[in-house]
């Protein structure tokens, strides 16, 4: 006889503590091992957690919209029926306060101590199986869209990360099971979380979707979110790093040439510059590093992240992976499933703290100039403002018009230093001026 603590896990590497979103189980619900239990928002990302146990749901400490430090018990999980109520008293003889992760539990005489770390979270390399189990992962959003559609999960493969089902798949299948059957399918009384993306989407110049307007009220005190309180966090440890800002103006005359030619092809301008920032990197490694108090840290990977603004408040960076490595098609489908899933809060941990480089953009704004501040575990990071026609002086000693895009690097003093920073930015602007075209190969 057992009965198992489910402990808030740990999401991320900055978390400290987590708001239950929804429990997928209810007291006296059946749980099997693997099987989904509560949807908990970290930092910047709803994540769902599974049971590594098998048993009934006996006791939830924490309710949904409530928080709790990490490693603090959110549940009591039963290995059968009849423990529940065992477990039941257990929880309220604690007054139902969390369970410090490293201190078992008080246990009654005749009964055996609750094990520790009863939950893990989705991110699995399985494809799509629950830690082998071959149980599909599905999102929240989905699981509720497939309950309204009547859809079988089953028989879908997910395009998430490690083939999770998100919303938009369960759409895809309701659509094509009603132009099957021609069965009318009723409509979800709520907005899918993420939208089906246009079979021929348009394609702006903006590197990044501009945040939706916030609808605030005079007067009124607004608590921050999960992901404000995170941004606060950055902020707060950016204060510590000493840094200093490099400017460059790049004439961007030929990326936009290239980018007409291209963008018919699903190639996104986000997409380019953060390759034209990848191939560079190679040429100067320096500025792929970090600093900590046991030396400089060189990355084994270029992982370019740009920042986002979320709708309702906050910024998440989405990160390419190995972007130096990747063609400028897949840069882009990348790139488009990653802000579609930011702004679902769909994204694993790895897809949005792995950076090694950011690229910060509010060129869609007009911004002549901005500086950026630097993320934690960083060295640098990239403010790209508005590209913009100007009269420059020509080569020939005539004037003329060129479209000039400026932007501004910020760098950690203590690993780099402003002649890296400066040659950096040169062979970037050759690389975006003279040589656009390499970005395609």
């Amino acid at each position: 006889m057992s009965i198992h603590e489910i402990f808030m896990p740990a999401l991320s590497s900055t978390m400290t503590e987590g708001k239950i979103v929804s429990w997928e189980k209810s007291p006296g619900d059946k749980v099997e091992k693997g099987e989904t239990v509560v949807v908990v928002e970290s930092d910047k990302a709803d994540m769902d957690v599974e049971s590594f146990y098998e048993g009934y749901m006996a006791h939830i400490v924490v309710e949904a919209g409530n928080s709790a430090p990490v490693g603090s018990a959110i549940a009591f999980l039963a290995e059968t029926e009849a423990e529940i109520e065992t477990a039941k008293a257990q929880a309220k003889s604690s007054g139902g306060a969390p369970a410090k992760a490293e201190v078992a539990a008080a246990t009654a005489p005749g009964q055996t101590a609750p094990q520790k770390t009863a939950t893990s979270t989705n991110d699995t390399s399985q494809n799509g199986s629950a830690r082998g189990s071959g149980r599909k992962i599905a999102s929240p959003r989905a699981r509720k869209l497939a309950k309204e559609f009547k859809v079988d999960l089953s028989g879908i493969t997910g395009s998430g990360p490690h083939g999770r089902i998100i919303a938009e798949d369960v759409e895809t299948a309701a659509s094509k099971s009603t132009s099957v059957s021609s069965t009318p399918v009723e409509a979800p009384t709520a907005q899918p979380a993420v939208a089906p993306a246009p079979s021929a989407p348009k394609v702006t110049p903006a590197v990044t979707p501009a945040p939706m307007p916030v609808a605030v009220t005079p007067g009124q005190t607004v608590p921050l979110n999960t992901l404000q309180n995170a941004v606060v966090r950055t902020m707060n440890h950016s204060l510590s790093v000493p840094t200093y800002h490099v400017g460059y103006s790049i004439a961007t005359d030929e990326l936009n040439k290239l980018y007409k030619q291209i963008k018919s092809k699903g190639v996104t301008m986000t997409a380019l510059l953060a390759k034209a920032v990848a191939m560079t990197l190679q040429k100067h490694p320096l500025l792929n590093v970090n600093y900590t108090e046991q030396g400089m840290v060189h990355p084994a990977n270029i992982n370019v992240a740009v920042a986002v603004a979320m709708d309702d408040g906050g910024l998440i960076t989405p990160v390419l992976q190995n972007a130096d490595q990747q063609d400028i098609y897949s840069l882009s489908r990348n790139w488009k499933s990653l802000v579609e899933r930011a702004r679902a809060k769909q994204l694993q941990p790895e897809e949005y703290n792995s950076g090694t480089f950011t690229i910060s953009n509010l060129g869609m704004f007009g911004v002549d100039t901005f500086d950026a501040i630097l993320p934690p575990n960083q060295g640098s990071i990239l403010a790209i403002a508005a590209s913009r026609p100007e009269v420059v002086a020509t080569t020939d000693g005539m004037m003329g018009i060129r479209t000039l895009m400026k932007v501004n690097i910020t760098c950690d003093h203590r690993v780099i230093y402003g002649a890296h920073a400066a040659a950096f930015l040169k062979d970037l602007a050759k690389l975006i001026e003279t040589n656009s075209q390499s970005l395609t190969m």
